[in-house]
């Protein structure tokens, strides 16, 4: 189980993420959204320890992320926005690497071919990092957040560079992995979100600005209740029948379709549903419905409405006695698994295990950011013991 308190975090003057409280209970897939800016990857980024927040806190099955980050880790598989990759390595090297930093205790012969098959890279085992195309870049990347088997997986954009197939290999995956593990995904790919998160949360300028299911940010959001229904028959006498039904504030004839056939907008009370009443009606006067669907509102409208600045309001944030009461009924058990001391902020691996391939452009980002989180934050030192 996870659990963020009133979690900040502060670059000089400005918020990157703002006091976000909320949890995710164990097996729950959650969707994790935001426009470019809005603090997600900071967010993730300290849920897995890789940097440290300014104030608040981020508990992992019950521990502190900064006051113990070595126990916290090992129950965390992390993947990134960039995949930590050492590009010289070959896929199987890597793979093997990963498993000794984890000191992964299943069979590794077993465990490491499992992986490769779940996420598709069987073909590429021999092969060197630096020559895979993106797509499978991206798939190594998300094998050694798997390394371990770990009961909390965080994945920052996992589908980014895959082709339409390789996508919904993966969707189906994350879908079948959060049956055992508790899963927090990131994504761009909307329709993605709202084919695989049983939660959505949606934060704008550091804040949350939803959290619900995708059905109950519709009727919190989006106050009309509309069918579009397509219909072969004479239209004034379609008008004048739908108008009569029980529960129809109005209806309105769109343009015509196709010869002698319109969408009719019918709009209803909120408390009725016409749907079987206008089937009805239709049948016994024989003309022929052809269509009949819902306006409800799609995630992408729910996103667009809320990060496009039309004032819409929802009381999603839990306060913090019902966060810690829902926590430690939940919290308990002994993670399984380790994540190694090298995803520590700012801790090295001995040279002498590092390949000299490490990409430069990533440890001058590390750099930056240790300098960053070293001005007046005391709280960093939790996340280098």
């Amino acid at each position: 189980m996870i659990e963020v308190r009133n979690l900040t975090k502060q670059y000089g003057a400005k918020k990157a993420v703002d006091d976000l409280s909320f949890t995710v209970n164990d097996g729950e897939i959650l969707g994790f959204l935001g426009p470019n800016g809005a603090g997600k990857s900071t967010t993730m980024n300290m849920l897995t320890g890789y940097i440290s927040s300014t104030s608040g806190n981020a508990l992992i099955n019950g521990i502190d992320i900064l006051d113990d980050p070595i126990e916290a880790k090992k129950s965390i598989g992390y993947l990134p926005e960039m995949p930590p990759l050492y590009l010289d390595m070959t896929v199987k090297d890597y793979l093997n690497f990963i498993y000794d930093l984890k000191k992964c205790k299943l069979p590794r012969k077993a465990h490491l071919e499992d992986v490769c098959s779940l996420v598709k890279i069987n073909d590429v085992y021999e092969r060197i990092i630096r020559n895979l195309s993106k797509g499978y870049k991206q798939r190594v990347g998300l094998a050694q957040a798997l390394v371990g088997n770990p009961p909390i997986l965080i994945l920052d954009e996992p589908t980014v560079g895959l082709d339409p197939k390789q996508i919904i290999e993966i969707r189906t995956l994350i879908k079948k992995l959060g049956k055992k593990h508790t899963v927090i995904l990131s994504s761009h790919i909307l329709s993605e979100i709202q084919a695989v998160c049983d939660r959505i949360i949606i934060i704008n300028g550091g804040k949350i600005a939803a959290d619900d299911t995708t059905e109950n940010l519709t009727k919190n959001i989006s106050a009309d209740h509309r069918l579009i229904a397509r219909i072969d028959g004479p239209r004034e006498e379609i008008l004048k029948t739908i108008k009569n039904i029980p529960g129809v504030l109005s209806v309105i004839a769109d343009m015509e379709r196709e010869p002698g056939i319109y969408d009719y907008e019918i709009e209803s009370r909120e408390d009725a549903d016409i749907r079987r009443e206008l089937f009805k009606r239709i049948v016994d006067r024989r003309w022929v419905m052809l269509g009949l669907r819902s306006t409800e509102m799609t995630l992408e409208d729910i996103f667009l409405k809320i990060t496009m600045g039309d004032n819409v309001v929802i009381q999603t944030k839990q306060s913090e006695e019902e966060i810690t009461e829902k926590f430690e009924q939940n919290a308990s058990g002994t993670p399984e698994t380790e994540i190694p001391e090298a995803e520590k902020p700012e801790e090295k691996v001995p040279e002498e295990q590092i390949p000299e391939a490490v990409n430069t452009d990533e440890k001058a980002a590390e750099e930056k950011t240790s300098e960053a989180d070293k001005s007046g934050k005391k709280r960093s030192k939790g996340a280098k013991k």
